[in-house]
């Protein structure tokens, strides 16, 4: 009597016993499993940490002239979540670390240039980081694809800071009457 090739145990596809596969299975799940427990602690360590809580809205104090409700629009839609005191907060804004994320965007945004808090001075450094493609950032527009300017809004736009510039809009330069 012969016994056959296989020795009483079944080979896999790729040529090796179901014995050794598994304890790789096994492994693989153990790794997975304690990476994911792992991170999920840290996810939820992460959320006691204050920063990024708080969503205040401070008042309007001084709201932009907008020569159009056109160029406000692209403006509301581009830019007021980070500059302005207007700014909606989305839900992940309460989420650690999203939330920190947010909240030093909408920080900064708001200390560089605020609408909320007009000062013509600031808009020829607006009109440059628009022209440059630098605003709105890519990661806000990432999440917010309506944010993304066409080439269209980015001119209606720049046009509007320039004539809401210091240095923009009617100049009648002290000319003489006739």
């Amino acid at each position: 009597m012969t016994q056959s090739g296989t020795g009483g145990s079944s080979a896999s596809i790729d040529g090796e016993t179901d014995g050794a596969a598994e304890p790789r299975r096994s492994v693989a799940r153990v790794v997975v499993s304690r990476t994911l427990l792992v991170a999920g602690v840290i996810f939820v360590l992460m959320q006691p940490v204050p920063y990024g809580w708080w969503h205040d809205n401070p008042p309007v104090v001084s709201s932009a002239p907008w020569p159009d409700a056109a160029s406000e629009q692209i403006a509301r839609t581009s830019c007021y979540s980070c500059h302005s005191n207007q700014t909606e907060w989305p839900v992940y804004s309460y989420v650690a670390p999203m939330s920190w994320l947010v909240r030093y965007d909408v920080e900064g945004g708001r200390d560089k240039f605020n609408f909320s808090d007009w000062d013509p001075d600031d808009a020829d450094d607006a009109i440059e980081m628009i022209d440059e493609g630098e605003m709105p950032l890519d990661r806000y527009v990432m999440i917010h694809r309506d944010a993304r300017l066409t080439e269209s809004e980015r001119d209606t736009l720049i046009a509007a800071l320039e004539t809401m510039s210091v240095d923009g809009g009617d100049d009648d330069g002290g000319g003489e009457e006739d």
